[in-house]
């Protein structure tokens, strides 16, 4: 019994577009919200929450439809064409948007030019702002803060230690809280076209709840239970990939460059909805999801891990003890995504903000630290059982979150490098066994309404911590973001160890055998 790549790859194409992008999304809406629209981190959450709000609907209900579809293309694979094909499109009417409103707030926009900053001055000089470390100050009243100063005020300097160029202290907390609120008061008097970007976020929402859980129910659909966590690593590897395409991606544009603060979007979502239909046309080419379902239902019966009778018409019931470890899972799923979201909700604003580095680079490390990690993890979990590695994963990720909290500008990029990859390794090894532990206590029949679970405690937490955490950043300080995703990542340690039931058997292989490695 052995996992067959080479399809696995190919279901892992329609959850690749998925991270691909999902990205692109966590990377560049938060700044849009912020930069072009002048919204707080709390209301700048509660747009970025509004995918998970439709998630705890959306996911658990298309879940089940797709148990239940009877098209010719299979159960899943229909959902995947129409959500990819809308997303696609309306992703492009938003950037068409966004360049609407960066025409109405170009007053404001020009970097490193005195008369700009001059009327930004006048506009704000009374008006109490707050740096992103939290202190509260009005430019007219500042110590050395002159109109005079302010207009002198660059974007970037010359480190005098590194002797390369970063941006200003001056910049980031004088010159950037008052644009912000100049933009805002563009924006409160101008909504229409904040509306129609909220309108048409809504729609790309909306297209991909409708099939990330038909997409991500695929993989156990084809993959008999014991191979599922190897299977697993290959689909969230396809997925880290989509991600690290789009991160090179944003490095090619500059996305994180704090002179492209107020650039189009245009061409990179023409990129990203291209990138999106290519890797559809890829998967419609070569998955043949009847056919392969069939073969699993078959090799199931034929090694004994199932009944023929439960495979595919009846759903079994859990005890008590399983209905209580399913509960305890998808708990911690729901903490460690409160942790982990948090920061990939929130980051591309704090690496600006507070350490000034591009944040296109240290999640690139981070994508390929989890892309090295997703393979060992699912052999390690063969090993040593799911429980365990997701723990060890747990901590990793506690730890990174943890020494993170005391990183600010000026430390070592390469410390910061280091705990990104060790984040991404915790997450990597977390990612690739927690879903089929989930799904291990469902039937054949039910498979989707257990991803659909899954990623409703996903999603519940991904809701409400881009709203919490945003809060909390305006409230106290941006630097509570770290302490804030460690706290709840540790918590998830807890919930985890309780669990007794989902892990798979562990194998047990002997002499030349235990160095083999499928294929």
């Amino acid at each position: 019994m052995k996992l067959n790549y080479k399809r696995t790859i190919l279901v892992g194409f329609a959850f690749f577009l998925i991270c691909a992008f999902w990205q692109a999304y966590d990377a560049t809406i938060p700044v849009i919200l912020t930069n072009k629209y002048g919204m707080s981190q709390f209301w700048s959450g509660v747009i970025m929450a509004l995918d998970n709000i439709l998630a705890l609907f959306m996911l658990p209900l298309f879940g089940a439809l797709s148990d239940r579809c009877k098209s010719k293309r299979g159960k899943r694979t229909p959902f995947i064409i129409v959500g990819t094909v809308i997303a696609a499109v309306a992703l492009i009417a938003l950037s068409v948007v966004d360049t609407i409103q960066l025409n109405k707030i170009q007053e404001y926009t020009q970097l490193d030019d005195v008369t700009t900053l001059e009327r930004i001055y006048d506009e704000q000089a009374d008006t109490v702002l707050k740096t992103p470390g939290g202190r509260e100050f009005q430019l007219s009243t500042e110590p050395g803060m002159s109109r005079e100063k302010f207009s002198q005020i660059k974007v970037n300097e010359i480190d005098p230690v590194t002797g390369k160029e970063r941006v200003t202290d001056e910049y980031t907390n004088y010159v950037a809280p008052a644009r912000e609120a100049c933009i805002a008061k563009v924006t409160d008097e101008n909504p229409g076209t904040l509306i129609w970007f909220i309108i048409f976020l809504f729609v790309i929402l909306l297209a991909m709840s409708t099939f990330r859980s038909p997409a991500v129910a695929l993989m156990p659909d084809v993959t008999v239970k014991p191979l599922r966590s190897k299977a697993n690593a290959v689909i969230n590897l396809m997925g880290t990939a989509g991600g690290i395409i789009v991160l090179v991606l944003g490095m090619v544009f500059a996305t994180s460059a704090v002179r492209n603060s107020f650039m189009s979007y245009l061409a990179y979502y023409a990129v990203i909805a291209g990138l999106m239909l290519v890797s559809l046309f890829i998967f419609l080419r070569t998955v043949r999801e009847p056919e392969w379902a069939k073969e699993m239902e078959a090799d199931t019966i034929r090694y004994g891990i199932e009944e023929e009778e439960e495979e595919e018409t009846e759903k079994r019931k859990l005890t008590s003890a399983e209905k209580r470890s399913l509960i305890l899972i998808l708990l911690s799923v729901a903490l460690w995504y409160f942790g982990y979201n948090a920061v990939t909700s929130k980051y591309s604003v704090y690496a600006s903000n507070v350490l000034h580095i591009d944040y296109n680079t240290t999640m690139l490390v981070a994508q390929g630290a989890a892309i090295v990690a997703y393979l060992p993890a699912g052999m390690i979990a063969s090993k040593i059982g799911r429980k365990k590695t997701i723990l060890a994963g747990v901590a990793m990720l506690a730890v990174a979150f943890g020494v993170a909290s005391f990183m600010s500008s000026g430390s070592s990029v390469i410390v910061m490098n280091i705990l990104f990859a060790l984040a991404g390794i915790g997450w990597a090894t977390i990612n690739v066994n927690s879903f089929p532990m989930a799904v291990e206590l469902s039937s054949g029949a039910d498979v989707g309404k257990y991803t659909g679970y899954y990623y409703t405690a996903s999603m519940a937490a991904q809701t409400l911590t881009p709203m919490f955490s945003g809060w909390l950043m305006d409230n106290i300080a941006d630097t509570v973001l770290f302490p804030y995703a460690a706290i709840f990542v540790a918590l998830a340690i807890v919930t985890m160890m309780l669990v007794t039931h989902g892990d798979n058997k562990i194998e047990s292989k002997k002499g030349l055998e235990a160095f083999d490695i499928e294929d």
